[in-house]
Order: C-alpha cells, then sequence, then structure tokens
C-alpha cells in the first residue's frame, strides 16, 4: 500500500501516530488509502507493545470524506464490485471501533462525511473551535449510510434526523453538544491540549484501558438479565489480576504504578 497517502509512526511508550496525508483533497480517501489504513489496524492489533493510537490530519482539513473522484467511478462498477467497495469502507470504521487500543483523535480542521465517520469510531476527540463538521451527503444526492451506525451511537436518532437529511454544516461547538466531539480548543493549542490528553490516557493501566473498552461493548450488547452476572464476573477477575493488585499496591503505598515509571 501506498503509504505516503497517510503516515504511519510507531513512537516512544508504544504510541502510534496515525496523519492522513492528502492536505491537497482535504485528506479524502480514495480504495488505496482505506485499504492501508485497515492493513495498518491490522497491524497494530499484533503488536502487544503498543497502547494508543492517534489519527489527525495533515494541512487545513481532518478529513472531507470520500474522494468524490474515486466515487464517481462506481457508475461503471457492477452491483457486486460497488457493494463490496462499501463493505471495505464499513471495514475501516470497524477496524477503528473495534481496535484494542484507545483510539484519540485530533481534529484540525473541516470534518465532513466520512471524516465524521472516522472520528466517531474513535474514543476521544478533541477539536480546534474553529472546525467546521457536517454529515454532508445529502446534499450530494447521497446518503451517510455507511458511516450510519458509528455516528448514531454517538449523536443519537435526533441529531441523525436533524444533520443527514438537510446535510447543513455545524459547528465545534454543536459537535460537542451532540456527543460526537469530546472537547474543544482554540486551534493555536490544539497540538499542546491534545499532548495532554495523550498523557492522561497513559495514566491508565495498559490492559485496563483495553479490558474498560471491552467492557463497554460488552455491557451495550448483553441482555438486561445477563449484565449483572458479567459485571461482577468481570471486576472479579479484574481486581485480582497482576495489574489490578500492583494499581492497589501502588495508591495504597503512595508511589507511581509500574506502568507510570517511566514519566
Amino acid at each position: 500500500m501506498s503509504k505516503e497517502l497517510f503516515k504511519f509512526v510507531k513512537g516512544k511508550l508504544g504510541i502510534v501516530r496515525i496523519v492522513l496525508n492528502r492536505p491537497e483533497l482535504h485528506n479524502a480517501f480514495n480504495d488505496e488509502m482505506i485499504a492501508g489504513l485497515i492493513k495498518a489496524f491490522e497491524d497494530i492489533e499484533k503488536d502487544d507493545s503498543l497502547r494508543l493510537v492517534t489519527i489527525t490530519g495533515e494541512g487545513k482539513s481532518f478529513c472531507a470524506g470520500a474522494d468524490l473522484n474515486w466515487m464517481k467511478k462506481m457508475v461503471d462498477y457492477s452491483d457486486e464490485e460497488n457493494f463490496q467497495d462499501s463493505v471495505m469502507l464499513a471495514n475501516l470504521f470497524k477496524a477503528i471501533n473495534d481496535c484494542k487500543l484507545p483510539v484519540l483523535a485530533k481534529v484540525n480542521g473541516a470534518t465532513l462525511g466520512g471524516g465524521t465517520g472516522v472520528i466517531a469510531a474513535c474514543d476521544f476527540v478533541l477539536s480546534a473551535r474553529s472546525a467546521k463538521f457536517g454529515f454532508t451527503e445529502a446534499r450530494l444526492g447521497l446518503i451517510p449510510a455507511v458511516i450510519s451506525p458509528f455516528v448514531m451511537a454517538k449523536v443519537g436518532e435526533s441529531n441523525a434526523r436533524a444533520w443527514f437529511l438537510s446535510g447543513e454544516r455545524f459547528s465545534a461547538e454543536k459537535a460537542v453538544e451532540m456527543g460526537l466531539v469530546h472537547e474543544v480548543t482554540p486551534l493555536d493549542n490544539l497540538d499542546s491540549e491534545f499532548e495532554k490528553w495523550v498523557e492522561r490516557f497513559l495514566k491508565a493501566g495498559p490492559i485496563a484501558a483495553k479490558e474498560a473498552k471491552v467492557l463497554i461493548k460488552n455491557v451495550l450488547r448483553l441482555k438486561p438479565e445477563e449484565v449483572t452476572e458479567y459485571t461482577c464476573k468481570t471486576i472479579s477477575r479484574i481486581r485480582t489480576s497482576d495489574e489490578g493488585q500492583e494499581g492497589m499496591k501502588a495508591l495504597l503505598e503512595k508511589r507511581k504504578a509500574s506502568w507510570l515509571e517511566s514519566e
């Protein structure tokens, strides 16, 4: 895959930094970028030394969604080719959403269409206050079908009705109100504030962070009568684990837990 479509850097402390790298096209993705990003997340899943993933965009935009020049070519695809192409896009959002590690997005600018699907699949989103958002597909005669499960999990049905149907763009403050974004900050402070959030996420136990992500998914999918047994068994297992014991001992002994010793 063409690595130049995005930057993939494994840094210190187990942090993977992904930068969408088509600034001349507002970091819109095509089939090659999608396939490359899916492969990148597959590689992340195999590496037990990693702790956290960050995603941002090169240049002035975060991501404008799908490359329209690529999308236009689909008129010549067969029905099956068109379907499989959509499945690949869905697999990208699933790869981000299902990543075993915390995934943090730094929104540096415009985030439209499929770009909103990317941040909806992330665990935490910090945005520049100047960034604009939109599910703009309807204004192109399209609909936000593939991103809808991920976006609606964050913004709910009411917001989906208002913004999917109108295609209207909205502010970062509105994105926070909807639950699509967690925090906003002035663009000049975006990098420094984002690094503070990275540090905050790294304070969690590496295994605990992964287990918390699994917990959320399981609690949401289980039947009400199954939840109590699952959660009680889970905490019983976690609190007797090596990491759980280390974290509690560190607090009682007023010292840093072992995973914080490099700070």
